[in-house]
């Protein structure tokens, strides 16, 4: 018989112990008594979690848009946000192999350290957060928080290129606390692939297009550990519903003031027509005034657009209204003239028959000198008759309030035109060269 033989029930029951042992620490609950988290610890709720106190705990916090929402008039921007925060926490740590593999372990948030990360440019209130209410723990004593929020931050809104433009939002993460000396702020994940994953995970952009996301960090001065991080947000507006409701209509509006340039002053539409045109510019232009901010400094292009494309319609319903004042006046001095063609004028006739009247003696010198006075008064009169007579072809040509009318009309079609292909060419190609 083997001398180790007595040996083998004392082993057989080690063994059992052991793998009893073993199977009772396979559950989560045998994990949170290990870590202390079965009751309620204050000391680990209100104390950064360092053996060390002179150890600065990193947390890093990475940010994904899910969504875009941007107002102008309000100078804000409102997004649909993931914020993921992970820092390491010394005192929450075990080994795999002593608990059957768990690697990851959900526990209340409200049992852990958390640290107080707010973004500076918030301005929405306290229900559009959602804190997820488990925090994930690691063996290492990683600890990862999760946060969905409607974010409504200020945002300085540059507007001088609508509907071409591009903004650029930030949002600065800060620690808030008493030791936030003794915090460093950063990311896990570098801007290129937090882009990329937002883009991927985007629910809603409205008319915006997310273009890049930059991560900046700022240091403290006297620790030299980075105390704020912040996120500019680029982000480009798609301009085809403003080219299709507000540039398009605009040039069309004027190609057709240039057209009613062809309609006949007899009518009496012109005026009319014109007015109308104005009267949908205007239009427009309130609609744009409810979407524009009142806090910009200079016009924005679509509004010096607007308003130059409504300058040069007005100018043209005045030279209109001239022109039809024009027109008028003639036709009033027309009317007023007196026809006097028709007068019958017989001095000449009534001269001749005097002079051939046979007289008795010869006539006396002061009545010679009467009659070469009678002859140049009907030389007088002659004339007159004559210019007379030439009035009626005179009345039947267009007055000279008509062609002054005409002459203004055709001077201010050539400026107007010049004026409008060089004011379009200007605006396009200002917004060209500032988008490039």
């Amino acid at each position: 018989m083997s001398p180790l033989a007595p040996l083998a029930p004392l082993a057989l029951l080690a063994l059992t112990g052991v793998c009893s042992c073993r199977t009772s620490d396979c559950s989560y609950l045998d994990l949170l008594t290990h870590l202390n988290l079965t009751a309620t610890h204050n000391t680990l709720v209100n104390m950064r979690p360092v053996k060390n106190w002179t150890t600065p705990t990193l947390v890093h916090v990475d940010m994904l848009l899910l969504g875009i929402l941007q107002d102008e008039k309000t100078q804000t921007f409102t997004s649909h946000i993931w914020i993921t925060t992970l820092w390491t926490n010394e005192f929450l740590t075990w080994n795999l192999s002593d608990f059957c593999g768990i690697d990851k372990l959900m526990v209340p948030r409200s049992s852990l350290w958390i640290p107080n990360v707010v973004i500076e440019e918030d301005v929405s209130d306290s229900g559009t957060i959602q804190n997820e209410p488990l925090v994930s723990l690691s063996p290492e004593g990683s600890v990862s928080a999760f946060t969905r929020r409607r974010l409504t931050a200020t945002c300085l809104l540059i507007v001088n290129l609508f509907p071409f433009d591009q903004q650029r939002c930030n949002f600065t993460f800060s620690i808030i606390n008493s030791d936030k000396a003794s915090i460093m702020l950063g990311t896990v994940h570098n801007d290129t692939v937090l882009t990329k994953t937002s883009g991927t995970f985007m629910v809603t952009q409205g008319e915006w297009e997310l273009n890049k996301m930059e991560i900046f960090k700022f240091r403290n001065k006297r620790s030299g550990h980075p105390e704020r991080l912040q996120y500019t947000v680029t982000i480009s507006r798609r301009p085809l519903l403003y080219v299709v409701i507000f540039i398009f209509p605009l040039m069309f509006f004027v190609c057709l003031d240039v057209a009613s340039f062809f309609i006949s002053e007899a009518r009496g539409e012109k005026l009319s027509f014109k007015v109308t045109v104005l009267l949908s510019i205007s239009v427009l232009l309130l609609i744009l005034k409810d979407m524009m901010p009142s806090t910009e400094a200079y016009l924005p292009m679509i509004a010096v657009y607007c308003i130059g494309i409504f300058g040069l319609v007005g100018f043209s319903l005045l030279e209109a209204m001239l022109i039809s004042f024009l027109h008028d006046l003639d036709d009033y001095c027309k009317a007023q003239s007196p026809d006097d063609s028709q007068k019958d004028i017989p001095l000449e006739e009534d001269f001749y028959k005097a002079e051939e009247t046979p007289e008795k003696g010869a006539a006396p010198p002061d009545r010679a000198e009467g009659r070469d006075l009678l002859k140049l008064i009907l030389e007088e009169v002659r004339t007159t008759r004559q210019e007379v007579g030439g009035r009626p072809e005179e009345e039947m040509r267009p007055g000279r309030y008509r062609r002054l009318g005409d002459i203004i009309d055709r001077v201010f079609f050539s400026l107007y035109l010049l004026t409008a292909l060089g004011f379009l060419a200007y605006m396009y190609t200002s917004w060209i060269s500032q988008i490039l």
